[in-house]
């Protein structure tokens, strides 16, 4: 007999744990500054697990309505016990409560933290994290700043190109041939006008400089930093067309290795310039602004061959050194860092 009442006293224990283990989760998984603290949200609103969203905004316009500071009176029946202090703590809990279960996301949270209560560490991570987290959408923020930083930059290619035109105008030999240039197409002659539509010569001045500089704009072809500005070019363009430089890139590397490395092919003229270009270590603007007799100057010389180059460029650092030892610049500069210097600087107040 002892046996059976044994058993029967261990499976009444057993019960009694397992209706305790079901009972913890509401009760533990309220973790004091997570959401609505001690309290549960759904409990706050009065709405069930169930509940929908609609039903969720209908319960919290009705608890706003009651505590919300402003319309708070002092001897309300219906607000009897509480005081201005409580009912809007009242106040902060309903809408943290609505904040809470309002959105998808956050609601899945809170309902697996009264699910789950023994994750301690997960439910601190999963709030904080959401708390933290950018309200704008980080892609928008990214495209926002590539945008402006596509418009600053087209914006100052044009600026840069303006400066150049202006530049040329002023040239005499770009100038006079602008000049040939307007008279040929008789473009000049329509400025000098008589009769009723005579105009003054500051007029006729500027309209002339305006052709002279249209003319340049469409004759002359200026390359590097200073060319006309392409839309292509700008910051936005190239990463929406990343995936086609790249896939252009390596058909061109993998040709590259192909011709001149398996199968011994001799370089062409634009190969020998673009290995040049890279021996230089000289960007695509910079090598275009070059002027075609130096290019002639380093296809001569063999500059492709990294020999060659090594042997061009002592030559040009020691022609640098000997115009820097002739040049009454130079000196002054050297003889100020000799005898004075910048260790010599002082201020005043020393």
């Amino acid at each position: 007999m002892a046996a059976p009442i044994e058993f029967l006293r261990c499976m009444k224990r057993t019960n009694i744990l397992l209706l305790l283990a079901l009972l913890i989760p509401s009760a533990t998984a309220l973790i004091n500054g997570l959401y609505c603290g001690t309290e549960i949200c759904y409990d706050v609103l009065g709405v069930t697990r169930e509940a929908t969203k609609s039903e969720i905004a209908r319960a919290y316009r009705q608890l706003a309505r009651k505590y919300h500071p402003d319309r708070f009176r002092v001897g309300d029946p219906a607000l009897a016990d509480e005081t201005p202090e409580s009912a809007h703590q009242k106040f902060l809990l309903v809408a943290t409560a609505y904040e809470t279960l309002k959105d998808e996301d956050s609601r899945k949270d809170y309902d697996y933290m009264l699910d789950h209560p023994e994750e301690y560490y997960s439910h601190y991570y999963a709030y904080y994290s959401r708390r933290l987290a950018p309200k704008v959408d980080v892609r928008i923020v990214i495209l926002v700043t590539v945008c402006a930083i596509s418009v600053f930059q087209y914006y100052s290619w044009w600026s840069s190109y303006n400066e150049a035109i202006n530049y040329l105008s002023t040239v005499p030999k770009y100038r006079i041939q602008a000049t040939e240039l307007a008279k040929q197409q008789g473009l000049l002659n329509r400025t000098k006008e008589k009769g009723k539509n005579r105009r003054s010569k500051e007029e006729i001045r500027e309209e002339e400089e305006e052709i002279i500089r249209d003319i340049i704009k469409n004759k002359i072809d200026i390359k590097g930093g200073y060319q006309k500005p392409n839309v292509l070019d700008i910051l936005l363009c190239k990463i929406i067309l990343f995936p086609y430089y790249f896939c252009t890139y390596v058909v061109w590397y993998a040709s590259w290795i192909y011709r001149f490395t398996i199968c011994r092919e001799e370089y062409g003229e634009q190969e020998k310039l673009y290995l040049i270009r890279r021996n230089m270590k000289m960007s695509q603007a910079q090598f275009d602004s070059l002027e075609d007799l130096q290019k002639e100057t380093f296809l001569e010389r063999q500059l492709w061959i990294r020999e060659n180059y090594e042997v061009y460029k002592e030559e040009q650092e020691e022609e640098m050194k000997m115009k820097m030892a002739v040049d009454p610049r130079w000196k002054r500069y050297r003889r100020w860092m000799k005898n004075e210097g910048p260790g010599r600087l002082t201020f005043i107040d020393d």
